[in-house]
């Protein structure tokens, strides 16, 4: 058995966090960052876990900014980065530290699967401005079993696992040769961390290591917010990588995908209202 040191960032999911601890093995480190949580997630990992290290935030300094505490302070030359509202199977943990025993691999992540089994996407393609485009345009879901138009999100082609461009900071085992940009508040920061960890090696997609999510638990609550969060990421990872002319196509990219939510809400519905509050968000909606 190799020690792994799994950082959890908790943001106001304390039951989801509690059995997320329960299902980590003792020869692991846990590592547990809170963002303020208003719901007494630190004290209770204080009183339950107390061979935890637990790292209070004065406020929420984001996914990215919180997990590099964690990786700063981990003990084991391999961390795994796990959301708070996931939690492992028997041995999965033990299945990606050995995945990374090849030196060739610089990162792995697992299966993630809904309470019923059936699978959410773990892993993924190139994000390309093509793609987004598909998103955006609902292309992906009308034809989800076209490579030409939902190339993105592949985990369902890869029912062995093999090579993949990203898998999801949900569950994303690594040695910590880089850090998250810390200028990502929520979404797309792993993205952008996979893009650098594979100067370093490969990052495979392990599906034998299987991890329970409650997708979304984690996430902001008001649902328009992480949407517009959801865009700042990919219109930040396209600043960074391709240019300013990049980050404005995505920009409009973005917008007209949620003018056409507005359209399919029938302009005054609750979608409606979710995607006007969308396309009038400011181009950083990140808080401060």
């Amino acid at each position: 058995m190799i020690p792994v040191s799994v950082i959890i960032v908790s943001f106001n999911t304390r039951d989801l966090l509690l059995q997320c601890l329960a299902a980590i093995e003792p020869h692991h480190q846990i590592i547990v960052i809170d963002n303020a949580s208003s719901d007494g997630s630190a004290d209770r990992v204080a009183a339950e876990y107390p061979q935890a290290l637990l790292i209070r935030n004065s406020k929420n300094r984001g996914f990215g900014a919180a997990n590099n505490q964690g990786v700063n302070a981990a003990t084991y030359d391999r961390v795994l980065l796990l959301n708070s509202d996931a939690r492992p199977t028997p041995g999965a943990i033990d299945r990606l530290a050995n995945v990374l025993d090849d030196p060739g691999v610089a990162a792995c992540g697992g299966r993630l699967q809904y309470e019923d089994g059936r699978l959410q996407e773990s892993a993924c393609g190139k994000l390309t401005l093509w793609a987004v485009f598909c998103e955006q345009t609902f292309l992906e879901k009308l034809l989800p079993n076209s490579k030409l138009f939902n190339g993105y999100w592949i985990s369902g082609r890869l029912p062995n696992g093999g090579e993949v461009e990203q898998v999801m900071g949900a569950c994303l085992m690594m040695r910590p040769h880089e850090r998250f940009d810390e200028r990502f508040f929520l979404y797309c920061e792993d993205t952008e961390l996979c893009r650098r960890l594979r100067r370093h090696g490969r990052i495979l997609y392990e599906p034998s290591a299987v991890f329970v999510h409650a997708l979304g638990a984690s996430s902001v609550s008001e649902r328009w917010r992480s949407v517009a969060y959801y865009n700042r990421g990919k219109e930040l990872y396209f600043s960074l990588h391709g240019g300013p002319l990049a980050a404005a196509a995505c920009w409009s990219i973005n917008r007209f995908g949620a003018l056409l939510r507005v359209l399919a809400g029938g302009l005054i519905g609750p979608k409606a209202r979710t995607f006007w509050r969308v396309l009038l968000a400011p181009i950083d909606p990140y808080p401060r």
